[in-house]
């Protein structure tokens, strides 16, 4: 038959023999090349496809568009075939012509009835052979294992039509690992697994010669597939496509096995047997059967026609191995020829299988299954493929192993492995850094976390010996030369890149060679001691042999990182320590070439994270900016297919059912296309692998569990979404897996992370099972809830009572139903189709949650952040207590910079807003007043105030709050990390308005307040100046009556008279002085009147004029507190006494600061003052729960009470003084005088009242305003230096510059009195700003420019109105500016005095009097020092600023440190950096040393502390938050946190034991040598500072 001829046979059976249809698409190019550009695959002809690009994620891969043209077909049949889906080779497809012929075919039609259909279709060998011709030799392999596990034949010869050469597939073979049960291994339940490429089994090849009319392909189909199971092995006529015209895959030779799996009523055949099959006329393809001929136990040949030339036969040597295979139907076939030809050929009877008339085609099977059965019985010619190469050269057939770089790489892995007889000894002397050093390095690592052996030694020793021994550790690696190994595995994967990636394979293959015996033989041991719960100790030990016996690449990897995580520990300038530096970026080059890299090493369950971190840094760098990446993780059950079922979805190579023994944890890396990047928002998938959880490896071991919740939070907490395997036929172990992951969910909902879960239940096969589930779906939602519950409990958060609350769970979309991997009896089965469907749904489904995702992908630097932050929290007992990531640390401080920034717009429009609102008090009444007539008396226009002000706080509430909405919405910045803090400042929002509404009205009321006690001394001074000015004028009249000219000096002689006559006639009012110690003795008492007799009694021991002497000291009364306080001064924690002395410190200085502020306004006293004295002592005993002493309450508030009574008198005393009718009159006497003089002699007035006016009026109004309104003004420029912007940076500000300064004295004032220091601190920041400025301050230059204008448009008013005297001139003026400037009343009436000045000319002077005043004023604010301007301000700053940043206030109850905490009500108080004890006076009992111990290692202890609060009882540390359940310890994690103190007590040990009385503490040595800079590197880490 000629090449190009195919037969086709209709349903009748005949023969019909047609040309092969020419490819229509190009005219011109070979056969293979028209067929190439047919399906789109002529670039990758030279440009082979590689894994990276089948792999990639694109829209073809998670749709399920239907093939539409010749182009889909191939990546249909990748697409299928990467999910292992049996029905891949189904590429039948509509072509738009017969979809046109459908639609204008009628049923009475029958021209094309029997027209073929097939036309325009593929055949499936063609696809094959195209995709194989045009795929490198990784996706060869991967092609080649996912065709066997669908239980397809695969390529052993690949024809090239083109060049008509064919290769042996050997390379793509290599990967295929069979296990099957010969029948020598039946009785003993044994099993073989070996690559399909060494075992030595037989192979049959069937080909045909000229024509035939029986399908060998489908012959072969039926002869391997037994009664109750048809699998099409081979592509044959019959099938979908199968019969059309096969265009390049004449030549093909492909081979299947057949496994026995020891059943003798299943296995058709006793033994394995290779069946190749090839393609085409032996006539036309010699070379192909010349080497099948010669590598084969038998050949069978399909010969019907026998009169055709069979010379081919006769030159078959040896002939002994051909049988022939002929059909007695065919219209060629004659038996005649037939004898005459086994003559020939030497054939006899038993070699020859005749499909007879007679005969069915399952009596036909069966002859030729006997004929097979006797072959593999009796051959002796049982050639491996690997032996097959030199045969195959030497027949002209290439051979796809023998590339240069495959080659080059081979040699260099078995140079590598050559050598390796005994793997635990290799191990021992060629990979030493991993061995035991590893686990003594991680059990130190651990212990630093955790201190379980910490026993009555103090702490930070402790950990100072185990970082020597870490050290110590460190230089035992060090001190090994890197072993020839390891040089020949570096060496060799620095190769280019083709080469590295063969050798890595070649490894793999190597090491898989040499470890499998070994652990086939110990995994059935352990199985069988498994069983069996006695024998623990032997499951131990068989345990150890296996991960001894295991050797695989990742090892060598881990000996890399080791070398690389000992050489960074050397200093910078050491040869080693350079010479390494390229290694992380190597590894992550081999990460983005799709090599998995180890993220936790399962044999010491640990992540050696320096080595990590730096490839992952390398990785970030070479694919920047493109780094963005979400990842997927399964977890479950050790061999419920989690591997498979990855390997499934995306096509990967995890490693599934190896004879090695794999734990830990390996990440993999999948590029997302360019058409999925915009919707994913992603550009890589990264996928996990781990071992089971509940692995057989770990079950019988102490720390189980302790390593599952290791692994499941780690994995959890990494993920975007978790794929959870569990099994619900199996409820003890479900249970087991839901806890521990259950646990992971519950962890991550603490620290803020959202991962999504899927649960998949592998192994249900009913289609209805999803309906039929709905009682199990409920059963598992019920355990769910019942697992949150228990993790609860155990982590200590109550609240979470159901899964819900934990994650976003609906159960019936949450959930799927997997058939069984295997659609029958392996070896023999292949891959189920439901299998690979339901996998791809789930698939789709991932990638739909992936591409919905809430939460932004993190890029690669962030992941490496995640990877660090969960495994250090891991390490320690108490995961959410532990976890501490600056990924949250940053979105926190981001929420907490802008809330702030929030908080102060409010805060400043409100001082504004207030300002504004005193001014229109204070002008009440006056000729600035605006509103004489809307409001009948100050009070009405209070309460229109105080209702405008709460309008305008319910708008700011309701705006902060959808303002915080808002930011919680948005993608960036990871805001999902801080959602469970959004209650918190939602609250904070709320609890501010109240504050500001508070302080509003207390503002207002003493505004109003001070308005009416004025007026009645304002009505009084009225009344005698306008008398006095009556008499002045009287005077001049009765001076100009006398008609004589008089001197200046009769004058003043005769205006004494008259004023001293006057003051006599006039002074009848009497100021009456309070007596300030009775209203605050009344206030006092009424403040305590509920707190029933005792305080009472309390209160009458002593008289409130006699306290408030001297400094406030708490006693301890009663023999019993005596005794307890003079014990607490030498052990770790203070008594009552001392707290409450504390607190009591801490009040009087909070009181202080108020009365201070009070008295410097020079206002007269008000009863609110003494009563916000006693608020504020409430409030601070209120919040102070184990202050409950009546006496101390009492004493306390009486001395601050007295103390506040002697300022307030004081400052009442002075008003009283400054504000006497008496007096004014006395101090005008001059510019009554001077306006006597003036009006007498007629001079003119107008420059000189207009200087009066501008200079006595309206400059110290300007210069009031700009004191009101500097102040916010400051803090907002101070709020513009990054050390203010919140209260972590501002710490880490505070003690940097104290490390900077390196005084014992100012470390001294910081721990003794940290908010003094603060304050002082605060104030000299602001007073250094101020200084800093050449000229005014900018902010002060606008605020005069903004009243300066005001004046001036007010100025243009006046002028413009038509006012008849000055007064009215000025009283317009005056109005105008009602709303900024407050005008002196004293001032006015002063200026107003016998005023006669000429209108027109005042007007005139009085805008060059204005110019003179401005240019005045800013001299005068030019030269005022920063210290006098702050005194001047209504606003101080420095109060501000330390309110804002000192928070909540509230102090560690171990150390004293103060909270950091964002918002005002936060449910929890935390510091960043603990202070040692010994700066709280701690020491201990017996030694009198001051004790090292830092709380937030205490919490890590099986210590013990007593208190008040435990009543002195002995209360767990780590059990802390039972006591103080509103404070937050982090554990140091990093145990660099607090080098900062360590090195300030180390510096200063002697000074603070001398200071503190007691002796020095024993400091580590570790502590002596930390250097300065690393003191700030630690800090900067701590606060998060990049």
């Amino acid at each position: 038959m000629e090449d190009d001829e195919v037969h086709l046979y209709t349903a009748e059976g005949k023969e019909s023999v047609t040309k092969e249809e020419p490819v229509t698409s190009s005219p011109k190019g070979s056969k293979l090349e028209r067929f190439l550009e047919d399906v789109k695959l002529e670039h990758y002809y030279k440009e082979k496809l590689s894994m990276s690009t089948i792999l990639q994620i694109d829209s073809k891969a998670i749709t399920d568009k239907p093939i539409k043209s010749k182009t889909d077909v191939v990546w249909y049949f990748l697409k299928k075939l990467m999910m292992a889906n049996v029905t891949a080779r189904n590429m039948d497809y509509a072509s738009v012509s017969d979809l046109d012929s459908v639609k204008s075919n009628t049923e009475s039609d029958f021209d094309d009835l029997f027209a073929s259909e097939n036309l325009d279709m593929l055949n499936p060998l063609d696809i094959i052979t195209a995709l194989f011709l045009c795929s490198d030799g990784f996706v060869q392999q991967e092609l080649s294992l996912k065709m066997s596990m669908c239980q397809f034949a695969v390529p052993l010869l690949l024809p090239n039509c083109d060049t008509n050469q064919c290769t042996l597939m050997l390379w793509a073979l290599r990967d295929i690992v069979k296990k099957y049960r010969p029948k020598s291994l039946v009785e003993s339940k044994g099993f073989r697994e070996e690559r399909i490429v060494h075992s030595e089994i037989p192979m049959i090849s069937f080909v045909r010669l000229g024509e035939c009319s029986l399908s060998k392909s489908e012959i072969l189909n039926k002869l391997l597939s037994n009664s109750e199971q048809y699998h099409d092995t081979f592509v044959h006529h019959d099938m979908q496509c199968g019969d059309c015209p096969k265009i390049i895959s004449n030549g093909l030779a492909e081979i299947t096995w057949y496994l026995p799996c020891g059943n003798k009523n299943i296995d058709i055949f006793d033994e394995p047997v290779a069946i190749v099959n090839l393609h085409g006329d032996i006539a036309c393809f010699e070379t192909q059967y010349a080497l099948l001929c010669q590598v084969s136990s038998a050949v069978f040949v399909f010969f019907d026609n026998c009169n055709l030339d069979y010379t081919l036969l006769r030159k078959t040597n040896p002939k002994d191995k051909i049988y022939l295979v002929v059909d007695q139907k065919n219209r060629h076939f004659n038996l005649e020829n037939l004898k005459i030809v086994a003559r020939e050929l030497g054939l006899n009877r038993n070699r020859i299988t005749a499909k007879k008339n007679t005969k069915n085609n399952a009596a036909f099977i069966k002859d030729l299954r006997e004929s097979l059965t006797n072959v593999i019985e009796n051959t002796t010619t049982k050639m491996p493929i690997e032996q097959m190469t030199d045969i195959a050269l030497n027949l002209g057939i290439h051979v796809d192993e023998c590339k240069t770089e495959c080659q080059k790489a081979k040699d260099k892995a078995n140079a590598l492995t050559g050598n390796i007889s005994d793997i635990v000894q290799f191990k021992e002397t060629q990979l030493p850094l991993q061995r035991q050093t590893w686990k003594d390095l991680t059990s130190l690592e651990k212990e630093e976390c955790r201190l379980r052996k910490v026993g009555t030694q103090s702490i930070e020793h402790y950990k100072g010996t185990l970082q020597k021994q870490k050290e110590e550790l460190r230089k035992k690696q060090n001190s090994h030369d890197m072993s020839k190994a390891m040089t020949c595995f570096i060496e060799a994967i620095s190769s280019p890149g083709i080469e590295r990636s063969f050798f890595l394979k070649w490894l793999r293959i190597n090491l898989d060679n040499l470890s499998h015996d070994k652990l086939s033989d110990l995994r059935e041991q352990y199985k069988r001691k498994c069983n069996d719960s006695e024998n623990k100790e032997e499951i131990k030990e068989i345990d150890e042999q296996l991960s001894n016996s295991s050797l695989g690449t990742e090892h060598f990897f881990r000996e890399m990182g080791q070398i690389y995580e000992a050489s960074v520990s050397l200093p910078e300038n050491d040869s080693s320590h350079k010479q390494l530096q390229h290694l992380p970026r190597l590894c992550a080059q081999l990460l983005l070439d799709g090599f998995p890299l180890e993220l936790v090493d399962g044999d010491v369950s640990n992540i050696p994270l320096r080595w990590v971190s730096d490839v992952l840094a390398q990785l970030h760098d070479l694919v920047s900016p493109n780094n963005k990446i979400l990842l997927v993780t399964v977890l479950g059950v050790q061999s419920t297919g989690k591997s498979t079922l990855l390997n499934t979805m995306f096509g990967v190579q995890f490693a599934v059912s190896s004879g090695r023994c794999t734990r830990g944890a390996f990440m993999l890396l999948i590029r997302i296309s360019e058409d999925l990047k915009a919707s994913l928002k992603c550009d890589f998938l990264v996928i996990i692998d781990t071992e089971g959880l509940k692995s057989p490896e770990l079950a019988q071991l102490d720390e189980s569990h302790e390593h599952d919740n290791e692994l499941a939070t780690l994995l959890v907490g990494l993920s975007d979404i978790t794929i959870i395997n569990i099994a619900m036929e199996n409820s003890t172990e479900m249970k087991d897996i839901l806890q521990i992951v259950v646990h992971a969910f519950l962890r991550m909902k603490e620290v803020g992370k959202k991962p999504k879960c899927q649960f998949v239940h592998q192994n249900v096969s009913d289609v209805s099972a999803h309906d039929k589930n709905l009682r199990d779906r409920k059963l598992l939602l019920q355990q769910l809830n019942e697992m949150t519950q228990a993790a609860a409990k155990m982590e200590r958060k109550e609240k979470y009572k159901s899964f819900t609350d934990v994650m976003d769970y609906d159960p019936d979309t949450g959930n799927w139903y997997i058939p069984g991997l295997w659609n029958g009896n392996p070896p023999m089965a292949p891959v189920n189709a439901g299998y690979s469907e339901a996998v791809y749904e789930l698939k789709k489904n991932v990638m739909h949650i992936l591409e919905n995702h809430a939460t932004p992908a993190n890029d690669i630097v962030q992941f490496h952040e995640w990877i660090r932050s969960l495994w250090e929290a891991v390490k320690h007992e108490n995961f959410i207590f532990s976890f501490r990531n600056s990924l949250v640390a940053d979105a926190y401080m981001r929420l907490c910079t802008e809330y702030n920034k929030w908080e102060w717009d409010l805060k400043i429009d409100m001082y504004s807003w207030v300002t504004t609102a005193q001014t229109k008090i204070k002008n009440f009444g006056t000729i600035a007043d605006k509103d004489k007539a809307q409001y009948s008396d100050v009070k009405q226009l209070q309460t229109y105030l105080k209702s405008e002000a709460s309008t305008k706080l319910s708008s700011w509430e309701t705006t902060l709050i959808d303002k915080l909405s808002e930011y919680f919405k948005q993608k960036e910045g990871h805001v999902y990390l801080v959602e469970r803090y959004k209650q918190e400042f939602e609250n904070s929002i709320k609890s501010l308005r109240k504050a500001l509404e508070h302080s509003v009205s207390n503002e207002l009321n003493a505004a109003a307040d001070m308005k009416q006690g004025q007026a009645e001394l304002d009505r009084v001074k009225e009344k005698y100046t306008k008398e006095l000015e009556g008499r002045v004028c009287k005077l001049i009249e009765n001076c100009r009556e006398r008609h004589a000219d008089m001197t200046e000096e009769e004058l003043d002689t005769e205006f004494d008279q008259m004023w001293n006559k006057t003051l006599k006639e006039l002074i009848d009012y009497k100021q009456h002085p309070l007596n300030i110690f009775d209203n605050v003795d009344f206030h006092l008492r009424q403040n305590l009147k509920d707190k029933g007799s005792l305080a009472c009694e309390e209160l009458n021991k002593r008289r409130l004029t006699d306290c408030g002497h001297g400094p406030y000291k708490c006693t301890a009364e009663g023999w019993f507190k005596h005794f307890v306080h003079q014990i607490s001064k030498y052990v770790k924690h203070e008594d009552s006494v001392m707290r409450a002395q504390m607190l009591a410190d801490r009040i009087i200085a909070a009181c202080q600061h108020c009365v201070n502020q009070k008295v410097e306004k020079k206002n007269n006293y008000r009863e609110t003052y003494i009563q916000e004295i006693l608020t504020i002592i409430d409030k601070n005993l209120n919040n102070e729960e184990m202050i409950k002493d009546m006496g101390f309450q009492v004493s306390l508030k009486q001395h601050i009470c007295a103390g506040a009574a002697r300022e307030f008198q004081k400052m009442h005393d002075n008003f009283l003084k400054e504000n006497d009718p008496y007096q004014r009159l006395v101090q005008n006497k001059k510019n009554f005088h001077t306006a006597f003089i003036d009006v007498f002699y007629e001079r003119d007035q107008c420059k000189k009242k207009a200087d009066e006016f501008a200079h006595k009026c309206l400059g110290p109004a300007v210069k009031d305003f700009i004191s009101s309104s500097l102040g916010p003004a400051i803090v907002s420029e101070m709020h513009t230096y990054k050390e203010f912007s919140t209260r972590m940076v501002f710490q880490y500000t505070v003690l940097l510059d104290l490390l900077q300064k390196d005084s014992f004295s100012d470390f001294l004032c910081y721990i003794r009195s940290y908010e003094n220091y603060v304050k002082q601190w605060i104030l000299d920041q602001i007073l250094k700003h101020l200084s800093e400025q050449k000229d005014m301050l900018q902010s002060e230059s606008q605020l005069l420019e903004s009243g300066l204008t005001s004046i001036k448009k007010s100025l243009m008013k006046a002028k413009s109105a038509s006012s008849a005297t000055v007064k009215e001139f000025v009283e317009i003026i005056c109005n105008e500016l009602g709303d900024k400037l407050v005008i002196s009343r004293d001032a006015f009436d002063t200026f107003m005095i016998l005023n006669n000045a000429n209108l027109e000319q005042f007007a005139t002077w009085l805008e060059e009097s204005v110019n003179e005043m401005a240019k005045s004023l800013r001299q005068k604010l030019q030269t005022e020092s920063p210290e006098e301007k702050l005194q001047s301000l209504g606003m101080k700053p420095q109060d501000e600023l330390f309110d804002k940043l000192i928070g909540c206030g509230k102090q560690c109850p171990f150390c004293s440190a103060t909270c950091e905490a964002g918002g005002r009500d936060h449910s929890e108080h935390w510091p960043t950096l603990h202070l040692p004890q010994a700066f709280g006076k701690y020491r201990w009992h017996q030694s009198q040393k001051l004790n090292i111990d830092i709380c937030s290692s205490l919490v890590l202890t099986n210590g013990s502390f007593q208190c008040e609060e435990t009543k002195w009882q002995w209360h767990p540390y780590k059990r802390y938050k039972e006591i103080f359940p509103a404070w937050n310890i982090v554990p140091d994690i990093s145990l660099k946190a607090s080098n900062y103190w360590k090195y300030v007590l180390a510096k200063f040990n002697f000074q603070f034991a001398r200071e503190y009385k007691a002796l020095p503490a024993n400091i580590p040595q570790a502590w002596k040598w930390i250097p300065k800079k690393q003191v700030e590197e630690s800090l900067k880490e701590s606060f998060g500072i990049k």
